[in-house]
């Protein structure tokens, strides 16, 4: 039987956005079961004293580059966001009050390609319903959703919990206890999925 991969991510990170869609090819090739965990980035920086990768200029130079090759190579669209970085706070709730709902996946692709195929300011609340309708979710129940203290108190607790395993960054996969951060080591992520 394969082993689960528990991916932590946010939405704001265009490496996750990569390794979203890269997981679903390894959920198919192996029959491990993808267990998203939506965290709040900008709050496991916060505690642990790191900082978005593009912030020193030559890297984030380079990383651009380099997802191009990899969104190249998996055939996937990716539009380096004008407006980032964007607050993702609201979206992150969004996705935590999903979190065992079935609309979790339709509603992270939307917001995900609002993000990283659109390049749209999804910081902005009116982009962000616009995208949500477009969509086709209802977009006033999940800007609710995400006022709820549920959501909120969930989201708090994947961001506390991903910095008590040793979290630093987004993606992160967890595979039988592993850690694997990035979205350039998902093919470590598969082997240890296949158990």
């Amino acid at each position: 039987m394969a082993n689960a991969i528990e991916f932590l991510f946010d939405v704001g990170s265009p490496t996750a956005f990569l390794a979203w869609h890269r997981l679903k090819g390894i959920a198919a090739r192996t029959g491990a079961e993808v267990q998203p965990v939506p965290i709040l980035l900008g709050g496991v920086f916060k505690a642990t004293g790191g900082s978005p990768p593009g912030t020193v200029a030559a890297k984030g130079r380079w990383m651009n580059e380099d997802m191009q090759r990899w969104a190249a190579r998996d055939g996937v669209t990716l539009a380096m966001n004008p407006n980032f970085p964007v607050n993702t706070l609201v979206m992150m709730r969004i996705l935590a009050g999903l979190q065992d709902d079935a609309r979790f996946a339709a509603v992270a692709d939307t917001l995900f390609a609002g993000m990283w195929q659109q390049a749209r300011a999804m910081g902005d609340a009116e982009v962000l319903a616009a995208t949500l309708a477009e969509g086709g979710h209802d977009a006033a129940a999940l800007l609710a959703l995400a006022q709820s203290p549920e959501a909120k108190a969930r989201l708090i607790a994947n961001t506390e919990s991903a910095v008590a395993r040793g979290v630093f960054g987004a993606p992160t996969c967890f595979v039988a206890g592993q850690m694997h951060f990035g979205q350039d080591r998902l093919d470590w992520v598969e082997a240890a999925a296949r158990g």
